[in-house]
């Protein structure tokens, strides 16, 4: 799309919300049932656009995507009245007789830029948040989903003009359009490379942004874990979407005691969940493309391979991966692995492997099983990570009720739920003063029963 289109896209957005029309809070439900009727009426498409982007089954889709989009939007229908109502707050004495309140007010024009893992659950789930603010919005899925942009695409055109609601697709030159241009506020999903674009783009504007990006996020499982139970969920987490989960455990780290056990039960895990021949199991996904097919190759170390790896470089399907023996300083630890990959480091002390969690970047997710109560909070307040699980992993994410969201450099910001609203929003902080009465202790010329009452009133 050529950039001139865009910067039209943008005026007709920002015509429309000084016409105010985004703001009624009943406009808003409105326009959140539609695209609810919209998903709906195209869930099937949606499904068949998933499952040749990325191999995912219908179950997987409308699991992961399509329930979860769903989900918020009827949680914003339900409590967006509340979120959208002033809020008072305590006036302080000095400031009698006054009204304080905070107004929750859209920023106007936002931008959200999604990745492609899970291209519809990470555009249309900001999109009901930010559609519940009273925001307008331009959409950039990526590239690499161009089956599920493509209905995307068709749904909101369907359901909303494009003064309201865009999409704008395309590569490269579409993204450096887009961050040319002052918006008012940018929602990035995405790699920490393009994360950091994103944001020096946005402090040349000083738009304010948030950042969902990813890390490697370890799984801990200690010596009083559940093995069998602990394998079941970990394979689980990992290989759903052929590991191609921003908070998929990206590693395991375990107590050396039970190391030969939990291999075990992985192994056995895997050929329970995906069938002897992974690669044979047609609700098993398929990596993106060529070149992170190629990647995950080159990260996999043949000799410490200790169960599966079988690929099909036609499909780009590559079957579930466990290494053993891994090290820090291997390849696959030095990034986020981001596919089917599962390497398995060992720890003697709870302390050191926290100590070793601790020097590395900030995960965007935590896992850890065990049984210990006292081992549990001890890594909860040790390690700094954007959210996690205790005894399992990924479900943290499918809830509207907690906020979803990274820190330091695995993101910024959250969303879901209320948190979703607030990240979409800017709060007014308003006093509302009587005309009487007047206190004249503010107002010179000062004089000592003034400071007298101002040192009696503000303290």
């Amino acid at each position: 799309m050529e950039k001139r289109v865009i910067e039209e896209i943008l005026q007709r957005q920002r015509a429309y919300f000084e016409t105010g029309q985004t703001l009624p809070v009943s406009a808003r439900k409105a326009a959140l049932r539609k695209l609810y009727a919209g998903i709906e009426e195209r869930e099937k498409r949606l499904c068949a656009a998933l499952k040749k982007d990325l191999g995912k089954s219908s179950s997987e889709s409308y699991m992961c995507e399509i329930g979860l989009v769903k989900s918020e939007i009827t949680y914003m229908l339900r409590h967006v009245d509340r979120f959208a109502r002033e809020r008072r707050v305590p006036t302080p004495l000095a400031q009698y007789v006054s009204r304080s309140f905070e107004k929750p007010s859209p920023y106007g024009c936002v931008l959200i830029m999604s990745p492609w893992n899970y291209p519809f659950l990470l555009t249309i789930e900001p999109l009901t948040d930010a559609i519940a603010a009273g925001n307008t919005a331009v959409l950039k899925p990526s590239a690499y989903a161009p089956y599920t942009a493509e209905v995307m695409t068709e749904l909101i055109e369907s359901c909303f003009p494009a003064k309201f609601v865009a999409v704008v697709n395309g590569g490269r030159a579409e993204n450096r359009s887009l961050l040319e241009m002052k918006f008012d506020y940018i929602f990035f999903t995405g790699g920490k490379s393009v994360g950091r674009e994103v944001m020096r783009h946005a402090a040349e504007h000083l738009t304010p942004v948030t950042l969902e990006l990813g890390g490697k996020s370890p799984c801990i499982v200690d010596g009083t874990a559940n093995i069998p139970l602990a394998a079941k969920r970990i394979v689980f987490g990992k290989f759903l979407n052929c590991g191609q989960t921003c908070v998929a455990p990206d590693y395991i780290y375990c107590d050396k005691a039970v190391k030969p056990a939990l291999l075990k039960e992985l192994k056995k895990q895997i050929e329970l969940q995906y069938g002897r021949e992974p690669l044979k199991n047609e609700n098993y996904g398929k990596i993106v493309n060529r070149k992170h097919f190629e990647r995950l190759c080159g990260l996999t170390e043949e000799k410490k391979v200790i169960f599966g790896g079988e690929r099909d470089v036609d499909t780009l399907r590559i079957a579930p991966v466990v290494m053993d023996d891994v090290n820090w300083e291997d390849a696959v630890m030095g990034e986020e692995i981001f596919g089917p990959v599962l390497p398995v480091l060992s720890y003697v002390s709870l302390e050191d492997a926290v100590r070793r969690i601790r020097s590395m970047p900030c995960p965007l997710a935590l896992y850890m099983f065990s049984s210990c109560r006292r081992n549990i909070e001890y890594v909860k307040e040790r390690v700094s990570f954007g959210g996690g699980c205790i005894n399992d992993t990924l479900i943290h994410l499918a809830t509207s009720a907690m906020g979803f969201g990274g820190v330091g450099e695995s993101g910024m910001g959250s969303y879901h739920g209320k948190h979703g609203f607030e990240t979409f929003t800017h709060r007014k902080s308003i006093v509302d003063k009587k005309t009487f009465p007047d206190l004249p202790m503010r107002y010179q010329p000062y004089t000592a029963w003034k400071d007298k009452m101002i040192r009696m009133f503000v303290k």
